[in-house]
């Protein structure tokens, strides 16, 4: 039997799973309908790269679990895609840069990828990053500009911008990308979908991050159902990542349907210092309200937290750029390399190690306010970004007089700082159809509670459905 991908792509997990278990379909039919969907063209240009005789073979190893019912999990025969700034035994992971070389050799998995593969997921390719994942958007020399499913003339965000782009589309059930200030919740909001940053190191992370303690692994989906089915696989103990705890336990999964009232919910709409478009403010501040209803939670307005941190992120983040180009020594061919990001390499190697422990100060001080926040309140909401997506190829949106990205992304690169785990869901759309999202943050290891929120506001307000691109002459 042939199945169509118009019949796949809006599928959810539990849906998925129910086909396999029922012989409505199977494992490599799911496949084939995602394979012959990008086979028909990327417009958004969400993949780097796809292996059709991997996924296959994937997907023929699954169906041949579910027929003998023998099935190694609830993730098994499930099509997900990867960010291409993970490792993947067998396939290359190019980072969106000419420095990486695609012949590897490539003989090891990260580790949300190498429990995805023991839970018998199917990976349907590696997704499109800017260059080392450096910025909010997502083009490089190497790979191009990955575009906004919903207009193919703005961007989709970044650093995980084909995850986003993928998920909008439906293409895949989950995305895993990676966010070092803001990379699932920029394009997450940008292309309409759920991403989830998890508290740090809830999800483990190999090889470590030149970022360190900002960066951080998770997953993206249409559905926050989805992000919990994920996340209870991802989640646990790995040895190569030190800072994961032995204990770690997770009950994504099993948390969706509790109870919650009472929660005490604190809105912030600007945080004191952001510029937000007003359509993203009527959308989020009515969110807001339904979170109220939904939940019978208390919400009130919350006076500002903390005074923009953006010049200590910009010590840390571009130390961190320094020393991912350090790395290749006298391999770096500048002339190829993202002009951003050779600029902000060049001021992080001018900074001192006192510099740099000034800026650890702030993001002490960040984590020891946002503690005392949460303990009077259980949850903060904003918006996701001030902004709906702006155009293609561009580091800022044109004609703002910003210079680098993070002057237009004030919600999320603070909770990188802190490590506090950050949801974002889709509230609504601007007049011209381009989604907004609604960012809710919660208290270190808070991350079930933030999931289980998103899913019910989603039951509440409904979800919209999977993303059309239409011609475009900027993907011609």
């Amino acid at each position: 039997m042939t199945i169509e991908y118009a019949q796949v792509r809006d599928l959810s997990i539990h849906r998925i799973r129910e086909g396999y278990e029922t012989g409505e379909f199977t494992p490599a039919e799911i496949a084939a309908a995602h394979l012959d969907r990008i086979a028909g063209g990327d417009p958004c240009n969400a993949f780097c790269l796809v292996d059709p005789d991997e996924t296959m073979r994937m997907a023929a190893a699954s169906t041949a679990r579910w027929q003998a019912g023998k099935p190694l999990g609830n993730l098994d025969g499930v099509p997900v895609t990867l960010k291409d700034a993970l490792l993947t035994k067998g396939w290359p992971m190019l980072k969106g840069s000419w420095l990486n070389d695609a012949d590897g050799p490539w003989t090891e998995d990260a580790p949300s990828v190498a429990r995805l593969r023991e839970a018998g997921a199917v990976f349907l390719g590696k997704t499109t990053t800017p260059e080392f994942a450096w910025k909010g958007v997502t083009d490089s020399d190497r790979t191009g500009i990955t575009r906004n499913p919903w207009n193919l003339e703005r961007t989709s965000g970044g650093s995980s911008g084909g995850a986003a782009a993928a998920a909008a589309q439906g293409i895949g059930a989950v995305a895993i990308g990676s966010d070092g200030g803001g990379s699932i919740r920029i394009p997450a909001s940008f292309c309409g979908v759920v991403g989830l940053k998890a508290t740090f190191a809830r999800v483990p992370a190999y090889p470590a991050s030149p970022f360190g303690q900002l960066s951080h692994v998770g997953p993206l989906a249409r559905r926050a159902a989805d992000i919990a089915e994920v996340m209870d696989v991802i989640t646990g103990y790995d040895p190569r990542d030190p800072d994961v705890a032995w204990d770690a336990r997770s009950a994504f999964r099993a948390g969706l349907e509790h109870i919650l009232p009472g929660l005490r919910i604190g809105y912030s709409a600007d945080l004191g210092f952001a510029d937000v478009q007003d359509e993203v403010s009527a959308a989020t501040k009515e969110a807001v309200l339904v979170l109220g209803e939904v939940l019978g939670a208390s919400v009130s307005r919350v006076e500002p937290l903390f005074d923009d941190p953006i010049d200590a992120f910009h010590i840390l983040w571009f130390s961190g750029c320094a020393k991912v180009l350090a790395g290749y020594g006298d391999r770096v061919g500048r002339e190829t390399i993202d002009p951003g990001l050779l600029e902000v390499s060049d001021q992080g190697a001018e900074l001192s190690a006192s510099d740099y422990l000034d800026a650890l100060a702030v993001r002490g001080d960040l984590r020891r306010r946002m503690a005392e926040y949460f303990l009077g309140h259980d949850l903060l909401v904003t918006p996701t970004m001030p902004r709906t997506a702006f155009e293609a190829g561009r580091e800022v949106p044109d004609g703002s007089g910003l210079k680098r990205w993070t002057q237009w992304t004030p919600f999320t690169y603070p909770f990188n700082m802190t490590g506090n785990p950050a949801i974002t869901v889709p509230c609504g759309t601007d007049s011209a159809g381009l989604p907004i999202g609604l960012q809710i943050i919660g208290r270190h290891g808070a991350d079930e509670l933030l999931v289980a929120v998103a899913a019910q506001f989603q039951k509440a307000v409904g979800l919209p459905g999977p993303a059309t691109p239409a011609p475009s002459a900027a993907a011609a």
